[in-house]
């Protein structure tokens, strides 16, 4: 029966996974289209160095070895998933035991300090969120479900690890016990849960047994919940960090995008040969210039939104939110996911997109110019997100579509028009100040 259970709640959760997964591609392909298929070797390089090998993490030295023990232990702690999903689906207890010999204890103990590795970890991380108040973890926008969401996945953390220590700790005490050793056969080695052990000294068998199957049941039904938690969690970006840096934007960051419709309006202007009535390209064609909503922004923007961390690196590095301006990197991020999350509820309701824009609804134009395009933000995240793309597209936007820009810039840019250059001078005039 429990084998039936078991399956029954495994396939639940994998098809819960599934479900997510397809409403998050769906989401992200509201997007406009983007190629991102060149410097294939170069975008492998990237990946591998970026969010394989946790190149940027680590320029914060603690907070970036705090991450990776997390990260490693994550990634090899589950490594006895298999096992786990194995037993659960065939009712044998450590299957793999028999096949992998002396090898097997290796992987246990590895598997346990990996464990208690974490848990050390993940304290520090609630210490620095919760008890220092590191600045950049108590910003205006990390309120309420983001600030909820960041504890959360510690706590969850915490109890999975303590959940798989336990397991073994009485699975440990079981093996050494005349009845128990028909099916908790001697395996492994428990360098951490061993000093647990002697807890269960005077409990009887079935009450370690019931302990030993507790923990086991709830460890795996928490990591397949925690799986799908992350359909709702800023921990997406564990699925999402590896396409996020492999379609990232490789040119130098100096280096602005443009658009393709405009540039062939100004060549066509400065081409004395050229036809001024031919019509424009369809490839080039498109209905507004810039971005005023989600799916005016490219499908690697909105990847970008699902993949943020919230970890505030941007914001933290940002000149124009260390001044006390408006504009919060991460806070962009944030909106552009909120508002591509409420556009996915409402199709899957089988609704129109409503009227609501990520412009003005969720970032305002003095958050927008604010940023002084400096590019800090995309070069301190972890992960290749670029807040900076998603800022100058609605910039973008608000020029060309609406004519509304701050004074300052209109003045400029109407100077440049009239006289080839920023300032109110006169191109003829431009030589004077020599005369003095």
């Amino acid at each position: 029966m429990s084998n039936v259970i078991f399956t029954i709640i495994f396939f639940v959760a994998i098809g819960l996974f599934i479900r997510n997964t397809r409403r998050i591609i769906r989401n992200i392909k509201l997007g406009r289209k983007s190629d991102r298929s060149d410097q294939k070797i170069k975008r492998w390089k990237h990946m591998i160095r970026v969010a394989l090998g946790q190149s940027k993490m680590t320029v914060r030295p603690i907070a970036g070895l705090l991450h990776i023990i997390v990260y490693v232990g994550f990634i090899v702690i589950n490594i006895e998933l298999l096992e786990i999903v194995l037993d659960g689906f065939l009712g044998t207890h450590r299957v793999l035991s028999p096949y992998l010999g002396t090898t097997y204890d290796v992987l246990i103990a590895t598997f346990e300090i990996f464990a208690f590795l974490v848990i050390i970890a993940v304290t520090v991380f609630w210490l620095r969120r919760n008890a220092m108040r590191i600045r950049r973890f108590w910003k205006p926008e990390i309120k309420g479900w983001p600030k909820k969401d960041a504890d959360y996945i510690l706590y969850i953390e915490l109890v999975l690890m303590f959940l798989f220590l336990t397991m073994n700790a009485s699975d440990n005490w079981l093996q050494q016990h005349p009845d128990g050793q028909s099916y908790y056969t001697q395996v492994g080695h428990f360098p951490i849960s061993s000093w647990i052990t002697p807890i269960f000294d005077g409990m009887s068998y079935a009450a370690v047994v019931s302990i030993e199957r507790t923990s086991w049941w709830l460890h795996i039904i928490g990591i397949l919940a925690f799986l799908n938690y992350l359909y709702y969690s800023k921990h997406l970006h564990i699925l999402l960090a590896f396409p996020n840096t492999f379609y990232a934007n490789l040119n130098p960051l100096g280096k602005f995008s443009h658009s393709e419709a405009v540039a062939d309006e100004v060549k066509l202007m400065l081409d004395p040969s050229a036809d001024p009535y031919a019509s424009t390209p369809v490839e080039n064609e498109q209905q507004s210039f810039g971005a005023a909503d989600v799916k005016d922004l490219n499908w690697v923007q909105l990847m970008n939104a699902y993949s943020c961390t919230e970890c505030g690196r941007c914001t933290d590095v940002c000149p124009a939110n260390q001044t006390g301006k408006k504009l919060s990197p991460r806070k962009i991020m944030m909106d552009t996911r909120d508002r591509l999350e409420q556009a996915g509820k409402q199709l899957d309701q089988g609704l129109e997109m409503d009227n609501n824009t990520l412009l003005d609804n969720y970032i305002s134009r003095e958050e927008l110019w604010a940023c002084t395009t400096c590019n800090a933000c995309v070069e301190a995240c972890p992960i290749s997100i670029d807040p900076l793309s998603i800022i100058m597209d609605m910039r973008q936007y608000l020029v060309l579509e609406q004519s509304s820009a701050p004074t300052e810039l209109n003045a400029m840019m109407t100077n440049i028009e009239n006289n080839g250059a920023p300032w109110p001078f006169n191109q003829q005039d431009r030589l004077n100040w020599s005369k003095e």
